[in-house]
Order: C-alpha cells, then structure tokens, then sequence
C-alpha cells in the first residue's frame, strides 16, 4: 500500500500546484511539494528594453495646456535600435535655421491670426506694423492743398468767382448794348437785361466749377483780372486792323478777355508763382509804354500818324509784351523784389528824364525828350536787373571797403 499512498499524495500535490498559478510559476520543474517561496522583483538585464514601463511616480495637476505626452518620464539610457516615432515625444518648437528670430504662436484662446505666405501671422510681421493704411481720399484735400476759404477751393476762389460772374455779366450787357445802338426802347432793355443776367450766370457757373475741381490761390485770382483786361485789348486791336463794326469790336473783346483769363487759369494754374504774374503784368505794362514813346518820336518828328494808327498800337502792344515775358518765364525766374525793383527804377528814371528834358529844351513837341525817356528807362532797368546784387551775405564783410564781389571795370 506504500506506492499507493505515494502516487496519491503526489497528485495531490499536482493538482494542488496547477490551481495556484503564482506556486506553479515558483515551482516549474520541480516535482516535489514544497512552501512557495515570495516573489523577489525581477529587473531586466541591461542591454535590453524593459517589456512594460515603470508605474510613475505620483505628479502634481497637470496644466490642460501642457501636452500630455511631454509629462512622461524620460526613458532609460538605452536607446533602443529603431525607435517607434509615435512613442517620442513632440517637440513645439524645432531648433531655427535662420538667425532671424521666430514671432511667438498665437494663443489658441485668442483666436487664429491670417497667416503670411512664409506661415508667419500676419499681426507679429514687421511689415504689417509699418505699412501705413491705404489712402482714402475724402475730398479734403485739393491739388495737394488743405481746402480753405468761403467756397473751399483756396484763398483766391472768392474773387476768382466774383470776377468772372462780372465779367460775363458786363460781357452780355454790352454785347446787346452795342448792338442795339445803345437804344432803350422795350426790346433793346430786354435784350440788354438778358445779355446781363446770361453772362453772369454762365460766368459764375463755369468759374464755380473750376475752383470746386482746382486750387485757387491769391496770386492767380489776382492776375486774371489783369490778363483778362490785356487780352481784351489784345482782340480788340486785332480785329479793328479788318473791321470797325461796333459789334464785332465788342464781341472781341469780350471774347479776348475771357481767353485771357481762362489761359491765366489753365497755364499757369491755381499756383501761379507770384514772380511770374509779376513778370508777365511787368511786360504788359512796358509794351504799352515803350509803344507810346516810339509812337511819340515817330509823330514828332515830322511823321503824321493817325488816330486808328495810335489805338491800334496801343491796344496791341501790352499783350505783344505780357506774351513775351510770359515765354521768358520758361527760361527765367527772377524774384519778385527784383522785378519790383527793375519797374521802379525804370519808371522812375524814365519819368524824371522825361520831365527834366521837356522843361530844358523848352517843351515837348519834339522827339528828343521822348528818345532820352525810352533810353533812360530802358538802362535802369537793365542795370538793376544785371547789377544789383541780392544774394550776398553782407555779415561776412569786415569794412567798407571789402566788395561783395569784384567786375572786370574796378
């Protein structure tokens, strides 16, 4: 009975070891019962990768806005042969290329900015901060000029609109005047109203839109008065060398003023400088002049000139010089003082030659007080044109004696 008893407590024993799996993994192999043993920690040997990571240790709240994958802990020393990419962590912020400095990312919480072409928000780039908002004109500006005055078109628009509403209306009064033999019956006041009210209108319509859509300074609402009455004269003289017919004469002349004052506008433009008006009003004032002088000698030496002869002159002559000295303007640009300057010198000069000649050779029916007075004007000006310096700095000289600049006669 004793090997009976054997095998029976040895399957016992058996069936005892497979129900308990932690003895059965303690006592593989063996064959004989026994206490089992308690478990002993296992560590993985070095040169391979541990199969199941360490339990962590306990950590303080996560931020929700930290990636929760880079709160794992840094793994082992030994890196293994091919690493699986999807267990490494991710990095935000890869090392620069460049020596540029990258713009911070936006915050998720403030909403996404547009993105540039090279991926940088729009809102961070340098450029987007400088660039200055696109242009919007907003009519307050006009020719680079703030808009000012009481039609908001500059200093001058005031007297510009009043002189062309003036001059149409004197314009149609004494077109229909002369044509009517100045006759005030029933038709020719209608008709001389009409002319009236007509030309104001369409003067002041045509100059109101000019100076809404152009600058109108001072200088140039001031000479287009002047220039309007030098190319009325101008027309006016043209027409009478063909025809003396009151009419035609009068329509002329109104025709050569607006053209005076139009071309004053439009050539030389809301900023006309003020030398160049003067200038050109300058020459228009010579021309009529030195054509009275010339006329002058002629007569009175012995040559009869006629009254047709004298008007016509004289009504060409200051447009002749005012389109002269316009052309002049092209190639020179004196300053106003100069110009001032050279008419009162030559004036001046030109008058008291003529006085003081008159009075000496015992009055002035003869050529020879009006040849001095054009040639005694004509040097002034020339001389302070040419001779007076201007642009010299006179702190600089030490006495008297020191010339601001030396001439080839001392």
């Amino acid at each position: 009975m004793s090997p009976l008893r054997n095998w029976l407590c040895l399957c016992s024993v058996f069936t005892l070891l497979l129900g308990s799996p932690e003895g059965a993994r303690a006592q593989v192999g063996s064959s004989y019962p026994s206490e089992p043993a308690p478990a002993q920690p296992s560590y993985p040997p070095q040169d391979t990768a541990p199969s199941t990571p360490p339990e962590p240790s306990p950590l303080p709240p996560a931020d929700p806005y930290v990636d929760p994958r880079m709160a794992q802990p840094p793994p082992s020393n030994t890196v293994p042969a091919s690493p699986d990419p999807a267990a490494m962590p991710r990095v935000d912020n890869p090392p620069q290329t460049s020596d540029v400095p990258r713009a911070e990312e936006p915050d998720p919480r403030r909403g996404q900015s547009p993105l540039t072409q090279d991926g940088t928000p729009a809102s961070l780039t340098p450029s987007a901060s400088a660039t200055p908002p696109p242009y919007v004109d907003s009519g307050a500006i006009l020719d680079g000029r703030q808009r000012l005055g009481p039609f908001l078109s500059g200093p001058g628009s005031f007297r510009f609109i009043a002189h062309h509403t003036a001059l149409g209306a004197m314009g149609g009064f004494f077109t229909q005047a002369f044509a009517n033999d100045f006759s005030f019956d029933q038709s020719s006041r209608e008709a001389m109203l009409a002319g009236t009210l007509i030309g104001a209108g369409l003067g002041f319509g045509a100059s109101s839109w000019w100076q809404f859509n152009n600058w109108v300074d001072k200088p140039m609402s001031s000479f287009t008065i002047i220039n309007s009455g030098v190319g009325g004269a101008f027309m006016a003289g043209f027409m009478d060398l063909f025809t003396q017919d009151a009419g035609v004469l009068t329509w002329s002349a109104f025709l050569g003023a607006e053209l005076g004052a139009w071309l004053t506008a439009g050539l030389g433009g809301g900023q006309l400088p003020l030398n160049d008006g003067l200038l050109i009003s300058s020459g228009a004032g010579w021309g009529a002049a030195y054509a009275a002088l010339l006329l002058a000698v002629i007569h009175f030496s012995g040559t009869d000139i006629s009254s047709k002869t004298w008007r016509d002159a004289l009504l060409l002559a200051p447009g002749i010089g005012a389109g002269a000295l316009a052309l002049a303007t092209m190639r020179y640009n004196p300053t106003p003082s100069q110009i001032l300057r050279a008419d009162l010198f030559g004036g001046g000069v030109g008058a008291a030659v003529l006085l003081i000649s008159g009075l000496v050779l015992g009055g002035f029916d003869q050529s020879t007080p009006y040849v001095l007075s054009f040639l005694g004007s004509a040097g002034a000006i020339t001389t302070v044109s040419l001779l007076w310096e201007e642009s010299v700095d006179r702190s600089a000289l030490k006495s008297a004696k020191d010339r601001p600049y030396r001439n080839v006669w001392w």
